[in-house]
């Protein structure tokens, strides 16, 4: 892309680029096998997996196809999760939102605190209009996040995902942006 990764600030986390040495960091959350039972993909089972996954993650920028951020905690500097944008549709102005936070860190607020500065950042400089989520429709807590950020449902895409040797359904949501701004979040 010729720039820079953009890096974000919130009260509580760095959001920057997820890096190679991120990989330890990822392999302690993806090899959590029933933590990650949402996620969309087998849980990781080696380090070269995870190293992989920080690769992939951090290809969506350089290919620009999104953005992944890994969340650094200011205070200890310690990576908790990661979330972005992907699937970028810049001629549609839409794309994806994904994210996954490790497990002692869940509830404590640090995701939607992550996601309101993506989103924030998607609708002001990426210029979307449309940003979806999927879900599965028996992970209760990102339904939740997604309804506090103002995600609104649309249906059910009948066996989109396969995962754990089965298809799975998801649970689309949407957040557009003139229901953005009406939040009176990321507003200038």
């Amino acid at each position: 892309m010729g720039r820079l990764f953009p890096k974000l600030r919130t009260d509580r986390l760095l959001l920057r680029q997820v890096a190679r040495a991120d990989a330890p960091a990822l392999f302690a959350i993806h090899s959590d096998t029933e933590w990650m039972r949402w996620y969309g993909v087998d849980p990781v089972v080696t380090l070269e997996q995870a190293e992989q996954l920080a690769d992939l993650f951090a290809g969506w920028f350089s290919a620009g196809t999104g953005y992944r951020w890994a969340l650094e905690r200011r205070d200890d500097r310690e990576l908790i999760g990661t979330c972005g944008l992907f699937r970028w549709n810049k001629s549609w102005r839409n794309c994806v939102i994904g994210y996954e936070i490790r497990r002692d860190c869940q509830g404590q607020g640090y995701m939607r605190e992550a996601l309101e500065a993506v989103l924030d950042y998607g609708f002001n400089v990426m210029a979307l209009h449309r940003v979806q989520a999927e879900t599965h429709p028996d992970n209760a807590a990102s339904i939740r996040l997604a309804a506090r950020l103002g995600f609104r449902f649309e249906g059910v895409h009948r066996e989109q995902a396969y995962w754990n040797h089965r298809y799975h359904d998801l649970n689309c949501y949407s957040l557009l942006e003139p229901d953005w701004r009406a939040r009176g979040i990321g507003n200038d």
